[in-house]
């Protein structure tokens, strides 16, 4: 990649991150933010929109609908520096010697990077983008589910997957999702995947939910879990009433910064 393309690579995640933050976004604005001129912002909005990343409006842009998520090329650039950081957090959570889910998702590959150096890990993923990241650690032995493969991010859901995950007992599960409420609700798009990650979830004596502040308050249409079915909640920020919640119900929350 070019110079001049990282640059409008990284101004366009800068946008996406605003957007996903405040849910609209406007020319003028950005314009200022950014130190670049209207028109050039006008045709980064107009190129977001016509990859679905966003929906134009008149004088900027808003967030696409809630029952759709951004394709998996797309995630990945959204608070990326940030879900390394909260992957790095939740990976110190997991002791050398244990066993683990890992599920769908950038931020749960972002945990992926950072088991890389350690030992005695059994890594069980529905992921195959994080096998590809662990497989050839000599202290990690990975276990992939099996079932149908999702074009596009490379995860593995279904009822196959479902009965293979079944199969195990683990010590950590280390989860995403697309959407949390103040709640503590965590929620994302895809039926099929909700449903592998709540066999995920019963199936580990401790759940470490993670995800970047852009979820907080974000619609989206399915219930993975609530508060009651998590042990860590790993973020970059937490509002006063989610913030509550977990107090009451006994989850740690780590914040990193």
């Amino acid at each position: 990649m070019q110079p001049g393309a990282d640059v409008v690579a990284m101004r366009h995640r800068q946008i996406l991150e605003t957007a996903r933050n405040t849910g609209s976004v406007s020319v003028e604005a950005l314009a200022e933010a950014l130190g670049v001129t209207p028109q050039t912002i006008r045709k980064d909005l107009n190129l977001l929109a016509k990859r679905s990343m966003l929906s134009r409006v008149h004088g900027g842009a808003v967030v696409t609908s809630g029952v759709g998520n951004l394709q998996y090329a797309e995630r990945r650039l959204v608070a990326a520096e940030t879900k390394d950081a909260i992957g790095a957090a939740a990976a110190a959570l997991v002791p050398d010697g244990s066993s683990l889910f890992i599920n769908i998702g950038s931020t749960t590959e972002a945990i992926a990077r950072h088991l890389t150096d350690r030992r005695e890990l059994m890594v069980i993923t529905n992921n195959l983008n994080v096998v590809e990241i662990l497989a050839d650690c000599p202290g990690i032995e990975v276990i992939a589910a099996g079932g149908r493969v999702r074009p596009g991010d490379r995860a593995i859901i279904g009822a196959l997957a479902m009965d293979f995950i079944r199969s195990f007992r683990v010590d950590y599960a280390l989860i995403g999702a697309s959407a949390i409420e103040p709640d503590g609700t965590f929620l994302d798009f895809d039926v099929d995947e909700v449903r592998v990650s709540q066999t995920i979830i019963a199936q580990a004596r401790k759940v470490i939910l993670t995800l970047d502040s852009s979820k907080l308050g974000r619609p989206a249409p399915v219930r993975i879990g609530g508060l009651a079915d998590i042990d860590y909640l790993v973020t970059d920020d937490i509002d006063d009433a989610l913030g509550k919640a977990c107090d009451a119900a006994d989850v740690t929350v780590v914040e990193v910064r």
